[in-house]
């Protein structure tokens, strides 16, 4: 015996906007991949920005010890020049 087939044919008008619905449920599929991808790049850039400006400040913190390093060898460079001055 053979099954019953039967297929449920819509009112044109229906059949119209089951289509569009369809249609409707792809775009909104589309869309929140494309949104869940750009969330992902932001988290991304996030981290990329966080982790230079932590390298920026560890490198103004370097430069800052070097500044001070060099001013305490100018200033001994300045003795040395004048005690060799004095004698």
């Amino acid at each position: 015996m053979a099954p019953y087939l039967f297929r449920w044919r819509s009112r044109p008008d229906i059949a119209q906007l089951e289509h569009t619905v369809d249609q409707l449920r792809m775009e909104l599929i589309k869309l929140r991949r494309e949104m869940s991808n750009k969330e992902q790049y932001i988290g991304r850039l996030k981290v990329l920005c966080h982790e230079r400006t932590t390298r920026i400040d560890n490198l103004r913190a370097t430069i800052d010890d070097l500044r001070a390093a060099n001013q305490k060898l100018d200033a001994e460079a300045d003795h040395l020049a004048a005690l060799v001055r004095m004698s």
